[in-house]
């Protein structure tokens, strides 16, 4: 079995977050900044994994597992968020919610 190295999966975590965090910033829809937290998310898993993987040790995937469930409650939170959102501007553009007062 071909072990992938440190270097390389800890890069592809990089990346995978640099792109998230690019996307956060860029994209206006708030259903896609969700998407791309999620990807973030996953990123900082995936180090986890590797890093865990790399000493043999377990709590790289005990640590994964505690991002997963933080982040299906993070999705639940901000899907009821956006539906609210959605309800009261008909809109999903992040900078019209930014004006919203009162």
């Amino acid at each position: 079995m071909n072990a992938v190295s440190m270097e390389a999966g800890l890069l592809l975590a990089g990346i995978l977050f640099l792109l998230g965090m690019i996307s956060v910033m860029i994209r206006r829809n708030i259903i896609f900044m969700l998407i791309s937290v999620e990807i973030m998310l996953n990123a900082a898993g995936l180090a986890f994994i590797v890093a865990g993987s790399r000493w043999v040790q377990p709590d790289g995937q005990i640590m994964f597992i505690f991002i997963l469930t933080m982040a299906a409650a993070e999705v639940s939170v901000g899907l009821a968020l956006i539906l609210q959102i959605y309800h009261q501007l008909k809109t999903l553009n992040s900078d019209t919610a930014n004006f919203m007062k009162g």
